[in-house]
């Protein structure tokens, strides 16, 4: 059956998918034993994420919506306002507020919630066990488990967009270079060579980037053929 309409398809949880159509309506399917594909009520919704066993939504008047596993307060979003953007982790929640703020609810055992002096950011992206975001002057903040070096990016300067994946992080700058840093046991970090990116995007142990002319490029475990983007064009930022 169509779904017409769609606006994004815009988040995936492990076992899940998330859409938020045009006139403020979502669509889940995959899994849902802990009700994370619950959504069919949501009216007015403007942003979706969708993280492992839980799916959030931004209202227009800036409330969060969610649904799904909360054992450890990732769910906890009842209090936010204001909210512009989210991004889930494993078991942490993210939100940007319309100021440049940022809150974080979840597992906190690495420091990955403690975003709270933060300010000033564009964009936020939650990992396993740690948090990046993008200040509007283009440096990058991180906090959460330095073991895997998914945190080291004090030195990055002049990014315009980044991502976190379970253990690594990559981002862009304006002149179009791909960075990254972390966990690169599956080449997830070989993205030197990248040119052109406007885009990117962190998996688990993967990462892709999307180039000006709508090409894909990708790197990192490719199990299950997630890297096969070769043969993309026209595609388009979201």
């Amino acid at each position: 059956m169509a779904v017409g309409n769609v606006h994004a398809a815009r988040n995936t949880g492990r076992s899940h998918t998330v859409g938020l159509r045009a006139d403020g309506t979502v669509l889940a399917t995959g899994w849902s034993d802990d009700g994370q594909c619950e959504v069919a009520g949501w009216r007015g919704v403007t942003a979706v994420a969708a993280g492992w066993r839980r799916t959030l939504g931004v209202l227009a008047n800036g409330r969060v919506l969610a649904v799904g596993r909360s054992s450890e307060g990732q769910c906890d979003v009842q209090s936010w306002r204001e909210m512009a953007v989210l991004s889930c982790g494993d078991w942490h929640s993210v939100g940007l507020r319309a100021d440049g703020s940022a809150l974080a609810v979840g597992n906190n055992r690495r420091g990955q919630c403690a975003v709270e002096g933060w300010c000033d950011l564009a964009a936020v992206s939650a990992g396993c066990l740690h948090t990046v975001g993008l200040r509007a002057d283009g440096m990058a903040v991180a906090t959460g488990d330095p073991s895997t070096g998914a945190c080291d990016v004090d030195e990055w300067e002049d990014v315009v967009t980044l991502d976190a994946g379970s253990y690594h992080t990559v981002g862009v700058t304006a002149s179009g270079r791909a960075l990254a840093v972390g966990d690169n046991s599956h080449g997830q970090c070989e993205v030197g060579a990248w040119r052109d990116i406007v885009a990117v995007a962190a998996g688990s142990a993967h990462s892709l980037g999307l180039r000006a002319d709508g090409t894909v490029v990708s790197a990192g475990n490719n199990a299950d053929r997630q890297c096969e983007v070769d043969a993309w064009s026209g595609v388009q930022r979201s």
